[in-house]
């Protein structure tokens, strides 16, 4: 039941880092309040629904519940970074929980470009060689305007 305390532990520390009462997060999760109650103080084991409306009333990842749990296991990749959120004292749960959320975006996101690049499909290929074998047009060279010579006036009203 050790995890099960950890977990209430920290579905409190987000309760309490939202400043949203018990009785509000069971309202807003769909669970009654004495139930709410004994999962944060580790007497119950919440199914993964009851995780998910409970993540998606404090406005946290399902994910990180779920990684409390014990439900998924804490992915890889953000090692020294993870451990450095975690380690900072001067942040709260929900931030380092929305600071890793985005930091694990941000790596799918170049995971995604980085495959993207390497394994090119066979028509962006054809595409690509193709536009390159089209002879560009010089671009068209600027002549300086020059300044028109207007006849100079004599004081008679003639030119000169």
């Amino acid at each position: 039941m050790a995890g099960v305390r950890h977990l209430g532990d920290f579905i409190r520390d987000q309760r309490r880092d939202s400043n949203v009462s018990l009785r509000q997060l069971a309202k807003l999760a769909g669970v009654s309040n004495p139930y709410l109650s004994q999962i944060e103080r580790g007497l119950r084991k919440p199914s993964a629904e009851i995780l998910q409306q409970i993540a998606k009333a404090l406005r946290i990842s399902a994910e990180a519940l779920y990684v409390q749990a014990g439900i998924l296991e804490q992915r890889d990749g953000g090692g020294q970074v993870a451990d450095a959120l975690h380690a900072d004292e001067a942040l709260s749960e929900r931030q380092k929980q929305v600071l890793l959320e985005i930091y694990d975006s941000f790596r799918k996101e170049n995971a995604v470009h980085a495959t993207a690049v390497t394994e090119p499909t066979g028509p962006v290929v054809e595409a690509t060689s193709a536009m390159s074998s089209t002879p560009r047009k010089a671009p068209k060279k600027r002549v300086p305007a020059t300044p028109t010579r207007t006849p100079k006036s004599t004081a008679a009203g003639g030119t000169a």
